[in-house]
């Protein structure tokens, strides 16, 4: 089993027996979103009430736990908040969050910095001591492992293809590798997602014209379609649509996502091209790293793929804010991004990921150190 995943499902019980306060906080991703729906949904089965689902809005908060999340969430303290797809190189948040009062359950997969935050438990089979033998699942791979345990035999077959269809598309969306655990997770969770029953995932096999042999087709759309989202009253619009209770409301949802989309695409084309028209006089640098106020923090990511596939080289961007820039990192396989990061780290606020597709936060006026440190890093 997992380190800490069976002290992390007793945990839970116990919240639910006391009738505590349950916050979910889960990153805005497609797999910060599965993930907490999953365990929300695994919470519900046992009879237990959630208090509070929160994602943080990328553009405004950054990535993961942050300083206007916890302010929101103090009127439900003392609570138990389980933090989902992220959290783990949030120490100074952790540290706030005890503080206020909030008893934290990190459920995580990106890679272990330099220490670990002081959070009550930490389930992540990357840290050290954990002996499962596989280690890279989505977080969603490992949520679904505690919604295991926390159900034991009330885990009906029904419920596990439901949440098998979410870990699933969420290990594909999050470019895990499809192997071990992963390959039978998405084997299993794409034969359901063919007779699913989710509202949400039902409308996107009569809105979107695809292969009906090739499921991943559609799989690829409802991700598209899910990370076009933003955020609305701290609920992720990916989060509305999968947990709408009606194919009519869903259908809704989905056909605005999709035109959002399309748009998306084609933004994130631009930048990409904006970035190629840069780099094309700089061929001799080691790295990429560009930033501008015009670009959005969620096309960062998707643009940094594009022109790290094309040139071959790490890819740092950044979307610069008044005092401070948020910051995606794409590097060719091979390349440790987050090794790069935690070089540097005397320069950022904050910083985390995976080997290839990792994030970075820092004050403005540390921009160009920064850079200096990454071009002698990689030099």
């Amino acid at each position: 089993m997992i380190k800490n995943l069976k002290a992390a499902a007793v945990r839970i019980k116990k919240a639910i027996k006391k009738k505590e306060n349950i916050i979910l906080y889960g990153d805005a991703d497609f797999d910060g979103v599965s993930s907490v729906i999953i365990i929300k949904e695994a919470i519900r089965n046992l009879g237990g009430k959630v208090a509070e689902v929160y994602f943080p809005d990328r553009e405004t908060e950054g990535y993961g736990v942050n300083e206007e999340a916890l302010q929101y969430l103090k009127n439900k303290v003392p609570a138990l908040m389980i933090v989902m797809d992220c959290g783990i190189g949030n120490f100074e948040e952790m540290k706030q969050a005890k503080k206020m009062g909030l008893e934290v359950i990190i459920v995580d997969h990106h890679k272990i910095l330099k220490k670990l935050p002081v959070a009550s438990i930490i389930v992540n089979p990357k840290q050290k001591g954990d002996t499962y033998p596989f280690k890279d699942f989505a977080a969603a791979g490992v949520v679904f492992k505690l919604a295991e345990a926390l159900l034991g035999k009330k885990m009906t077959l029904a419920l596990r293809k439901d949440l098998l269809e979410l870990t699933a598309v969420a290990t594909i969306a999050d470019m895990m590798p499809q192997e071990e655990d992963n390959l039978d997770i998405i084997i299993d969770g794409l034969d359901a997602l063919k007779s699913t029953e989710r509202p949400a995932l039902r409308v996107f096999w009569e809105l979107i014209p695809f292969d009906a042999e090739e499921v991943r087709q559609l799989v690829q759309k409802i991700i598209s379609a899910s990370h076009a989202g933003g955020t609305k009253n701290h609920l992720n619009e990916a989060y509305l649509l999968l947990t709408a209770p009606s194919k009519e409301k869903a259908k809704v949802l989905a056909e605005e996502l999709i035109e959002k989309s399309k748009f998306r695409q084609s933004l994130i084309q631009d930048i990409a091209q904006e970035i190629e028209d840069r780099v094309s006089r700089k061929t001799k640098d080691p790295i990429i790293f560009e930033g501008s106020a015009e670009w959005p923090v969620l096309m960062l990511g998707p643009a940094a793929s594009r022109v790290c596939n094309n040139q071959k080289k790490p890819v740092f961007l950044y979307s610069k804010k008044d005092k401070d820039s948020q910051g995606a990192i794409r590097t060719p396989k091979g390349v440790d991004g987050v090794k790069a990061l935690m070089h540097c780290s005397k320069f950022l606020m904050t910083y985390g990921g995976h080997a290839q597709a990792a994030g970075f936060r820092i004050d403005n006026e540390n921009l160009d150190e920064f850079k200096d440190c990454l071009m002698e890093y990689f030099g």
